[in-house]
């Protein structure tokens, strides 16, 4: 492995890193299949032509550049995927794909030809930001969600997913699926477990069970200076009520509750809400934990809103079961690379690819422990150490 990898992980990470940057916070708007996002698609395919790497598309979004035959089985997959939240850190999904180049320089470097074919996968919509339902790529192409409900997803200007990827989506690809024999997802870490350790990369044992629920809380606009305090039907109240609910039953049961969007109906300074929709995120560490919370904040919202002479409609969006990775796989990684075993609150496509394929996970330190936001944070030494780690389990896995 070279010494000059820190320097050449930097030139390939400044190729992208003013890709969709936002000027005046510091993040990244790369919203699926919008401009920033096709333009680092295009650098993808560049990257696997600079490689010699054929590209090939699944009819969902999703890319994967091939080294080997793109027709053999038992492929080992490894990449991430290239979208942000809003203004959200720059290495949450591309240090996974930048990695994954690099790694593939690196162990042709060293003279290794893989006994099984290597595949660079960028997953499209892992972060849900634009249609609403993250992990939409992997979800579709292991047919988790089906191409009739993703073609009609909408996004906040009304674009339809099929019209944003120029087609219908394919769905589920079993014949693909079935060449993969394991994925190798590396993720900068998002919390602060390695920060004050030694240890500049991890490996994942688990995620946590997590979700999104919508709330629509429906009330009466009128106007807010001659409407008496008395004679008000105000979603704003239900929903600001619901807000601290979540949070204290998350808290009382050691589980994380968020209520991170929102849009109000008719959005005027002046005028108390027609409606109000807010999103929630629930995540626990046990199945049971997290359908009690959000019972509870079912319960209270609905108990707020007869107070409050609104009516309320909650909606599942997406529901993702506890993913314990491949038990074997993970501590087979853990001692070829001498690293720590942690979980994550996190979602990402290794959770969903982890029902269909031996899967599993690699954290490069983060030393602000902040994620989706820019002050998401990782050392060119530690990326380079993550480079490392991963093409060490590449070979691994395609070696032996």
């Amino acid at each position: 492995m070279s010494d000059d990898l820190p320097a050449r992980f930097r030139t390939l990470w400044d190729e992208i890193a003013p890709v969709g940057r936002d000027a005046d916070s510091g993040g990244y708007l790369r919203y699926a299949l919008t401009e920033p996002e096709q333009e680092l698609r295009a650098w993808f395919r560049a990257q696997a032509e600079r490689r010699a790497m054929p590209v090939t598309e699944d009819g969902n979004g999703n890319l994967f550049a091939h080294w080997g035959d793109p027709e053999a089985p038992a492929a080992v997959l490894t990449g991430s995927h290239f979208d942000s939240v809003p203004h959200g850190g720059a290495y949450d999904g591309p240090l996974g794909i930048v990695s994954a180049f690099l790694a593939v320089d690196e162990l042709r470097a060293a003279g290794v030809t893989p006994g099984r074919p290597l595949v660079l996968g960028a997953f499209v919509e892992e972060e849900g930001a634009r249609f609403g339902v993250p992990c939409l790529g992997s979800r579709l192409l292991t047919g988790a969600l089906s191409a009739e409900r993703a073609a009609g997803l909408r996004d906040a200007a009304g674009v339809s997913f099929a019209e944003a990827l120029g087609d219908r989506p394919a769905g589920a690809r079993p014949e693909l699926l079935g060449r993969f024999g394991a994925f190798v997802e590396l993720h900068v870490e998002q919390g602060r477990a390695l920060a004050d350790t030694d240890a500049p990369v991890a490996v994942a044992s688990a995620i946590w069970p997590h979700g999104r629920w919508r709330f629509d809380v429906v009330g009466e606009g009128n106007h807010a200076g001659t409407t008496r305090m008395a004679d008000r039907r105000d979603p704003m109240l239900t929903y600001a009520f619901t807000v601290l609910a979540a949070n204290k039953e998350a808290r009382l049961r050691g589980a994380h509750a968020t209520v991170g969007r929102v849009a109000v109906e008719p959005n005027a300074t002046n005028a108390i809400p027609s409606k109000v929709t807010g999103w929630l995120d629930a995540r626990a560490a046990d199945p049971e934990t997290l359908a009690g919370l959000v019972d509870a904040v079912r319960g209270k919202l609905a108990e707020r809103a007869r107070r409050d002479g609104t009516t309320v409609t909650v909606t599942e969006e997406s529901v993702t079961p506890v993913v314990a990775f491949d038990g074997g796989l993970a501590d087979r990684l853990a001692t070829l690379l001498d690293a720590p075993v942690l979980a994550t609150g996190a979602g990402h496509d290794a959770g969903v690819l982890a029902a269909y394929l031996p899967t599993a996970m690699l954290f490069v330190r983060n030393p602000t422990g902040v994620s989706h936001s820019p002050a998401e944070a990782a050392t060119d030494d530690d990326c380079a150490a993550g480079v490392r780690a991963l093409a060490r389990a590449l070979e691994e896995l395609t070696c032996r």
